[in-house]
């Protein structure tokens, strides 16, 4: 029997009903029903994977090739508010009824004997893919969910492979250690085709496992390089330089790690997507991405930011201090219980002085009050102990909502953590905040 569904949000729940598991990890099932697909990409693919900055990765990728005149797709994932989010062609978010014809070739590929389960992510994965292989494009930049090796994503041979930072991150399902993890993560890699690895300090497994099979390996500090003054900063590959450019327009300590490993990349690909260095400066100093770091300017100033491993909330918290002086930050943070948090908590800590946790819409989540708990342990231990206010909230808007009316107009609002956190605080669109005195 078939199954046919009118709306994207039905699709998505019999998505989540038809496989016993959340994750499961393994490229049988999803490359089985992708032969059936006859899934092929007619266009350069670049596959980027690591702990944290793909995101940002993948939207420097696409706006570099927007501004050369490319068709670019892009796949990412989580999504901050909608679904729809996960896919973007030629710069825009795809709609729902885009994707309809999709999920329902997915389902009846899937539904061929023998039937083949997929999980939520596999299906969705497919579902977009086919798209994205479909829409004429001249490249596409596919954000992996989680690892690498066993990542639906992977069932597409890409023609460059990104990796950028790699930390300790989904430690139960990728290995106990920043080896283990890598190793994974370079599972992307393919013979011959270029493995750009943008971490300044990448695992030994990384390098290893790209020289075992022949990768055209690309290492940050040897083949490509960059430098930096408070003005501009300046770009340095094999056999090619872009100097005097402006900085990225996604703010934050991490963001030319980033930024020099798309520009390695599109070097790497330099036969088959030549692109100028105006389209370099134009797509670097215009790219946006919600939630990395976003600041929101208004009284009070609101920064959002989807930090959620210790390597992500080390990089938002250089970040915050090289704000400035505000006389109270207020956090918002809701994340899930298998991150470790009471180092995230004991790191950001020192500039925070109100807590506002809260729940999650999902299982997953660790509920604020045992994050509250966390947060007490950390601070009971501090060596500089000082009144910080805490409170729980039933969801991320109204622990938003709360701050909003405490906060004074010189203060700052950081809402942080899980996509579930700053999604939340993002359905309605972008708060823009207008202290009270002003009104």
């Amino acid at each position: 029997m078939q199954t046919r569904f009118d709306t994207l949000d039905q699709w998505l729940s019999h998505c989540e009903q038809i496989h016993p598991k959340t994750i499961d990890m393994g490229l049988t099932r999803v490359k089985a029903v992708a032969e059936r697909l006859a899934l092929r990409f007619p266009c350069p693919v670049i596959t980027v994977a690591g702990t944290n900055g793909k995101g940002s990765t993948c939207a420097m990728l696409e706006a570099v090739a927007l501004e050369s005149g490319y068709r670019p797709g892009v796949f990412t994932s989580p999504h901050l508010v909608h679904f729809e989010e996960r896919c973007r062609v030629h710069g825009e978010i795809v709609s729902a009824a885009d994707l309809l014809p999709h999920f329902e070739a997915v389902e009846d590929a899937r539904l061929q004997a023998p039937e083949i389960s997929l999980s939520y992510f596999e299906f969705t994965t497919l579902a977009i893919l086919r798209l994205l292989s479909q829409a004429k494009l001249d490249v596409a930049i596919l954000e992996v969910g989680l690892g690498g090796r066993l990542d639906a994503t992977n069932i597409i041979d890409t023609d460059c492979a990104v990796i950028t930072s790699i930390d300790l991150d989904h430690m139960e399902l990728l290995g106990p250690d920043r080896e283990s993890i890598g190793r994974e993560k370079a599972g992307i890699m393919r013979p011959g085709k270029p493995a750009i690895v943008s971490d300044p300090v990448p695992p030994q497994s990384v390098i290893d496992y790209a020289q075992s099979i022949g990768a055209d390996l690309w290492r940050f500090g040897r083949d490509f390089n960059y430098e930096g003054d408070k003005q501009q900063w300046s770009w340095a590959g094999r056999g090619r330089r872009y100097a005097g450019m402006a900085y990225p327009a996604l703010r934050g300590a991490n963001q030319l790690v980033n930024a020099s490993g798309v520009l390695a990349a599109y070097e790497a690909l330099r036969q088959v997507l030549p692109v100028t260095a105006q389209a370099v400066r134009n797509g670097l100093a215009m790219v946006e991405l919600p939630g990395r770091f976003q600041i929101v300017p208004g009284q009070p100033a609101l920064v959002l930011d989807v930090a959620h491993n210790p390597h992500a909330i080390a990089a938002l918290t250089a970040n915050l201090d090289a704000m400035g002086y505000f006389p109270v930050t207020h956090a918002v943070f809701g994340a899930m219980h298998d991150k470790d948090l009471t180092p995230m908590l004991r790191r950001l800590g020192p500039l925070v002085d109100r807590w506002y946790f809260c729940d999650l819409p999902t299982e997953r989540a660790e509920k604020a009050a045992d994050l509250q708990s966390k947060w007490n342990a950390v601070h009971m231990l501090s060596d500089q102990r000082r009144d910080v206010a805490t409170a729980c909230y039933p969801d991320p808007m109204a622990a938003f909502q709360a701050a909003v009316e405490a906060a004074g107009p010189a203060d700052r609002i950081v809402v942080f953590g899980s996509f579930f956190t700053v999604g939340g605080v993002l359905k309605h669109g972008v708060p823009r905040l207008d202290a009270k005195h002003l009104n």
